[in-house]
């Protein structure tokens, strides 16, 4: 691998640009976006020059779209006539199935192999990259066979993903929009309510009596909505379920606000609690 496309360079697309450069990549690092993000990208130093999409994916071996989904599905199709023969095509959408339904669709002159990689901010843009923001995060790979992470440019894909620090994992598309809708998607939406609700309810003055825990609580309502509308057209009916779900427990919560009943919903949330920050 000599050379890498980038297609989006703001948050994501950057830092997989400083990771790189961090576990000693030494090739060509182009990126594809607008003058501004590709500005801020050669700044931080995260790719060396900005290019066209037309010249960028002609000459890279790795193109990787760090878009929002929809620009992504855009982008594949009409990759196909400008990507080099042989090259690999990936992706850090936050969805799977429209992704790879397109990719596999449009892409004939190289491989196309989903992805997502588990990590961001709650900020976005070039200027909060960072090389250590996928380490020891998840990377999700969505094959539809598992021999396509076998192929030559897939096997040297994966191994740049150890040497930027990510946990590999392997899913089928739909497997994983299933357990994002409750892993990620919810939580988004979940929080987002709760600072919509207290809002509408609390004064600004009033909103500084509280703990620690609206704030930790309301972290992810500070994410943009531009980002987050097409994770969720492409996710509805998981979403779906998974928030009809949630509904359910804060219902049966509400019942038994003065039964002992909820010692148990405790004991089971924190239990969980405690098992995913064991795992960090």
């Amino acid at each position: 691998m000599k050379t890498v496309a980038i297609a989006g360079t703001g948050l994501i697309g950057a830092s997989f640009g400083l990771a790189l450069r961090s576990a000693g990549f030494d090739g060509a690092i182009i990126g594809v976006s607008s003058p501004g993000a590709v500005k801020a990208a050669v700044e931080a130093g995260a790719i060396d020059r900005g290019a066209s999409l037309e010249e960028a994916a002609g000459q890279a071996d790795l193109v990787f779209l760090a878009q929002t989904i929809g620009r992504i599905i855009d982008t594949l199709r009409r990759l196909d006539p400008l990507v080099k023969p042989g090259a690999l095509v990936t992706d850090a959408g936050s969805t799977k199935c429209e992704i790879t339904d397109v990719g596999r669709q449009h892409l004939r002159r190289a491989q196309f192999l989903g992805g997502h990689p588990m990590a961001g901010k709650e900020k976005r843009g070039a200027s909060e990259a960072s090389a250590s923001l996928f380490r020891n995060h998840t990377w999700v790979l969505t094959p539809d066979e598992p021999a396509e992470l076998e192929t030559p440019a897939a096997k040297e894909f994966r191994g740049w993903l150890g040497k930027i620090g990510a946990r590999v994992v392997s899913l089928d598309s739909d497997a994983h929009d299933r357990v994002v809708a409750y892993t990620s998607h919810a939580p988004q939406l979940a929080s987002t309510a709760l600072a919509s609700m207290v809002a509408g309810r609390v004064t600004a003055a009033e909103s500084t009596i509280a703990g620690s825990g609206l704030t930790d609580m309301t972290r992810l309502a500070l994410s943009s909505y531009d980002i987050w509308r097409d994770i969720l057209a492409t996710n509805s009916g998981h979403i779906e379920r998974a928030l009809g779900f949630y509904i359910q427990e804060l219902e049966h919560i509400r019942e038994n606000l003065r039964t002992r009943e909820l010692q148990r919903e405790f004991a089971k949330g924190a239990e969980f609690a405690a098992q995913i920050r064991r795992g960090k």
